[in-house]
């Protein structure tokens, strides 16, 4: 087992334990997890631990507790775009396919908004670094993203404050400059009309409907990493998941 893993708190090693269990297929959507009693008794920690490694699957919004009968496995929504780039990433050390680049919009220090500031838990500093991009293909813009990273990350990791592309991509380069892994991602995503900003980026006429994404990834030992928020066109809406039917 890796020295960071040793690190963690037990509470996160059982919790990440599940997790993997979970996004390998091990365990799928409606099955039920090891209980409190259980996992105390498997792994030989108290009840109060034991069930500390729910509530962060829980959080995680891998799990759901049914009252008086368990906890089970959620159907999980996935961000396709977002896994498959970060995969790309390690394999190749390319985030983006052939035909696919970024145009770098802006970076640099600001005043994070109050959704940036909560996601990435800012607590005295509001401040953090900031990478906007748009990233097309030949059929023309693909999605507008931005990446926010708190103070500690943007100090450690000078590349992200230049108008630069990053052929690893971000998060990865993140990764290995400040030696913390990203291990898992939240999503929740909404329709609403593009700002007069949005639609000039996206190529879009005024108003028209675009999808938005808030991605968070989490690193090891659950603290948020990075903060991104993505715009697609209406064309680019193709988010696709598998579940069973029984």
């Amino acid at each position: 087992m890796p020295q960071i893993e040793e690190a963690q708190p037990k509470y996160l090693q059982i919790a990440h334990f599940i997790r993997d269990q979970i996004l390998r297929g091990d365990l799928r959507p409606g099955d039920e997890v090891p209980s409190e009693r259980q996992l105390a008794a498997n792994w030989k920690v108290s009840r109060p631990t034991a069930a500390r490694s729910l509530a962060a699957l829980s959080h995680q919004g891998l799990v759901e507790k049914l009252q008086g009968s368990g906890t089970y496995v959620r159907s999980l929504e996935v961000n396709r775009r977002a896994r498959e780039l970060y995969g790309r990433a390690r394999q190749t050390g390319k985030i983006y396919t052939p035909g696919e680049y970024a145009a770098i919009t802006s970076t640099g220090w600001l005043d994070a908004p109050d959704h940036v500031v909560e996601a990435l838990g800012l607590v005295k500093d509001r401040r953090a670094v900031h990478r906007r991009r748009v990233t097309n293909n030949q059929d023309g813009p693909i999605n507008l993203s931005t990446s926010w990273f708190a103070p500690d990350v943007g100090e450690r990791a000078p590349k992200l404050l230049e108008p630069e592309r990053i052929q690893e991509g971000t998060l990865m380069y993140v990764e290995n400059v400040t030696g913390r892994q990203g291990s898992y991602a939240e999503d929740r995503m909404c329709a609403r009309q593009a700002t007069g900003e949005e639609a000039t980026d996206l190529q879009l006429e005024p108003g028209s409907a675009v999808l938005l994404v808030h991605h968070v990834v989490f690193d090891l030992q659950d603290r948020p990493l990075e903060f991104a928020e993505a715009t697609y066109p209406p064309h680019r809406w193709a988010f696709e998941q598998g579940y069973p039917l029984t």
